[in-house]
Parts: structure tokens; C-alpha cells; sequence
């Protein structure tokens, strides 16, 4: 993506493996934009925007996606995505969204838009939200077959402290089998098989 966007004239100034060192770059560089993948690893493209927009709330966040469905569109438009374009659309799209979003307007890929109904961007088919933004991310590291002292390294806590989230987050969502939890987690969007 990095050779496409530097021949349409825009600088790329830094490109990220996964969730969390996206958040770290976005916040180090400050860019105007940043362009994100839904299903990244570690940290998801919701939880990244959210990131994004508390630590570096001039970026304008563009979340690429394959999924058409309208609980990601509106969990993306209320984490504070500016953009959200199908990945099979193009560059051409994806300039027109960098153009849009630039300006201060939103993009949404028009398959999306004309498919999904205003009034249908404020349902959504997963019960509301249960988890804070650390135990989504914990849930998140679960569904990705991440064990408790991986996640403990990753988030840069305590095993204890990782084992408390996975505890908390069994009692609240009343799950306490991990496979049910990965489903769990799939269904809500957080990750993918």
C-alpha cells in the first residue's frame, strides 16, 4: 500500500504490523491521516481509532475493511473513524476517502452506503457493550490463541493482572469456557478465524 499512496503524491511516514504499533506510530508522527486495517492483530482498527482520537485527535482515522456489515460501520463512525472503505474497492476509493476525510467530511464506500439504512447505523446485532477498552483488547488476545503470560508481555502487565481481566471478563459476559469466549469475541467483531 505504502508504493501506491507515495505515486498518488502522498507521504507515507510510517507503516505498522498490528494494532498497538499503529497507535504508537500515529502517536510519535502526528499524521494527518491515518489508514487502518478492522482486523489487525493485537489491537483491532475500533480500538485503535479510539486510541487515535484521545491521543492524536487532529489524525483522521480511514479503516479499511472486507466486511459490509453495519455494526462495523457504526462502531467505526462512533469510535471516530472518518473513513471506511472495502478493501476490494480500490485505490481509487481510497484516495477519494484521503481527499474527503482531508476536507473535514466522512467517506463511506458507496456499496456500504446505499446498502446500509441511516436509522439501521444505530442497531447492532451484538448485545451492548459489557467490557471496558482493556478487557475488549484482553478478549481480543484470547480469540487471537494468545495465552495469559503472552498477553501479560504484550500489554506490559502483571500475569496476575492479565489473569484478572480474563476472570472479569468470563463474570461479565456470564462465558467460562475459552472457546466460547473466541466465539464470543467473533461475533462481536474483535477478531476473525
Amino acid at each position: 500500500m505504502k508504493g501506491l499512496l507515495e505515486r498518488e503524491g502522498f507521504a507515507v511516514v510510517g507503516e505498522a504490523s498490528n494494532g498497538v504499533e499503529a497507535v504508537r506510530l500515529v502517536r510519535h508522527f502526528r499524521p494527518e491521516v491515518a489508514i487502518l486495517d478492522f482486523d489487525m492483530p493485537l489491537m483491532n482498527g475500533i480500538d485503535a481509532v479510539t486510541e487515535i482520537v484521545r491521543h492524536s485527535p487532529r489524525t483522521k482515522t480511514i479503516l479499511l475493511t472486507a466486511d459490509t456489515g453495519h455494526q462495523h460501520l457504526a462502531e467505526a463512525l462512533r469510535a471516530g473513524s472518518r473513513g471506511f472503505v472495502l478493501k476490494n474497492h480500490g485505490v481509487a476509493h481510497l484516495i477519494r476517502a484521503i481527499g474527503e476525510v482531508t476536507r473535514g467530511g466522512v467517506y463511506v464506500s458507496p456499496s456500504v452506503s446505499t446498502t446500509v439504512a441511516p436509522a439501521s447505523l444505530a442497531k447492532t446485532d451484538f448485545p451492548p457493550d459489557r467490557l471496558t477498552r482493556r478487557e475488549r483488547q484482553v478478549l481480543q488476545l484470547i480469540a487471537e490463541g494468545k495465552k495469559t503470560k503472552e498477553i501479560a508481555a504484550l500489554l506490559g502487565v502483571k500475569i496476575k493482572t492479565a489473569e484478572s481481566h480474563r476472570t472479569r471478563i468470563m463474570r461479565r459476559v456470564n462465558i467460562h469456557e475459552t472457546a466460547n469466549l473466541v466465539r464470543y469475541a467473533i461475533r462481536g467483531g474483535l477478531t476473525r478465524l
